[in-house]
């Protein structure tokens, strides 16, 4: 009677400590730690899709002298070397990515993509 009672309490701690998750030659959350159809790329690119950039558009360029500069005053004007139905250029990280045209958004400005530029000009935009 007595080895039989042995033999339950070993079972009962086993299934006691595979409840628990202690069994070493398996995860105790198996889903935090692989998901399936998930990769070590997919994670990479998750990783890559959070860096935030920095989006700018430019309205126009001029250039001026100091002294003009140093004229310039509430309610003075500055001339842009762009005519009125030209596309603003967008930038990304402060380098050349789109043009388009302003819009309002919700009482906000905005921009219009027109044109992305191609990566030959891309690149021959860094100089």
């Amino acid at each position: 009677m007595s080895d039989k009672d042995d033999t339950t309490g070993k079972d009962a701690t086993m299934t006691e400590q595979k409840d628990a998750g202690t069994d070493m030659g398996t995860p105790e959350n198996v889903e935090d730690t692989l998901t399936i159809g998930e990769t070590d790329g997919d994670r990479d690119l998750d990783f890559i899709l959070d860096i935030p950039l920095e989006i700018s558009v430019e309205l126009g360029r001029t250039r001026m002298l100091i002294n003009d500069l140093l004229q310039l005053g509430q309610g003075s004007v500055v001339e842009l070397k762009k005519s009125a139905g030209d596309p603003m250029e967008i930038f990304v990280n402060g380098k050349l990515f789109a043009r388009g045209e302003a819009v309002v958004v919700n009482e906000k400005f905005g921009v219009r993509l027109t044109d992305i530029v191609s990566p030959a000009e891309r690149v021959k935009s860094l100089g």
